[in-house]
């Protein structure tokens, strides 16, 4: 799960070529090969100098970063007392500016439960220097291309987040069939797939998994149906796909966890692949964009509350 959670992370972060100006989108990704991660959350601080940007800062959950050509530090666009400069919209400026690696220092911090391969450390930048144009303007620029650049961009990482969850699923299932089918409990002559609660579990487990990856789905290709036509993803169809998102985390993880107490004591080796899953699974449900919160979010807009437009 680890690879492809880097892979993922990667993956979305490249969707940013769509949002810059062509050359320096073709600056960051025009070699073949070129590998961009990031974190989007605005914990850098970034100041106005001549020609473009300086910043400095350190962000959580790095993803990728050790493979990484370029790397992505979400910032708050300060003036020269330190505060916060408000866009357009009236919100703090939330920049998204591209480091070159060798402006950026990475930290050996990730001692976690899951997702260890990940290699997700913390990175810090000091006074790294960001030519104009280099970055994005979170929720004030507009994709400059057409098609899968117009999916919202919490989306497309939102998206990729709920895809690892369900590959884990699927993974939980099969692993738990397999010990099923070839473990006899003590005081037992019968293999553990003829207990009645483990068959019972084995069908909860497939349809929390087929029903959230539906939902998935079902989801993404009416918002990718929108964005191929150039129709703007309204506030409704972005809220929809975040809660498939979510739902699909969630009800992962719930499979998972279905898998796990159903296999009896052989998960809780680390030997054990379902060990492994187990651990990810509750990882990767930690993530931001398949919180909890997000049912409060989806909520309001269910209910036609007010939203802020950059959240969904």
């Amino acid at each position: 799960a680890s690879a492809a959670w880097v892979a993922m992370v990667c993956g979305a972060t490249a969707i940013m070529a769509g949002y810059l100006e062509p050359g320096i989108a073709e600056e960051i990704y025009g070699q073949k090969g070129v590998i961009t991660c990031g974190v989007s959350a605005p914990t850098g601080k970034a100041c106005r100098v001549e020609g473009g940007i300086e910043v400095s800062g350190r962000w959580q959950w790095g993803s990728g970063t050790t493979h990484a050509d370029w790397i992505l530090g979400g910032s708050l666009l300060v003036d020269e007392q330190d505060k916060p400069m408000l866009d357009e919209n009236g919100q703090p400026c939330h920049l998204l500016p591209f480091f070159s690696k060798d402006q950026v220092t990475l930290l050996d911090n990730w001692d976690v439960i899951g997702l260890a391969g990940s290699g997700s450390n913390d990175f810090v930048v000091e006074d790294a220097f960001v030519p104009e144009g280099r970055w994005m303007h979170f929720g004030v620029d507009q994709p400059r291309m057409s098609g899968l650049y117009q999916f919202p961009l919490l989306g497309i990482l939102g998206l990729g987040v709920g895809s690892v969850s369900l590959g884990l699923a699927r993974h939980a299932i099969d692993e738990l069939i397999e010990i099923a089918g070839g473990k006899i409990p003590a005081s037992s002559r019968r293999t553990l797939a003829h207990r009645a609660y483990v068959q019972s579990a084995v069908a909860e487990a497939e349809v929390a998994y087929r029903s959230a990856k539906l939902f998935v789905k079902d989801s993404v290709e009416r918002a990718y149906d929108k964005a191929i036509k150039g129709e703007k993803l309204l506030m409704a169809d972005r809220a929809e796909l975040r809660l498939a998102i979510t739902n699909a985390s969630r009800q992962s993880t719930h499979a998972v966890n279905l898998m796990y107490n159903a296999a009896g004591g052989t998960p809780v080796y680390n030997e054990s692949p379902l060990s492994r899953i187990y651990r990810d699974a509750h990882v990767a449900t930690q993530h931001i964009m398949v919180g909890p919160p997000t049912y409060e979010l989806v909520g309001r807009v269910l209910l036609d509350m007010d939203v802020d437009d950059g959240a969904v």
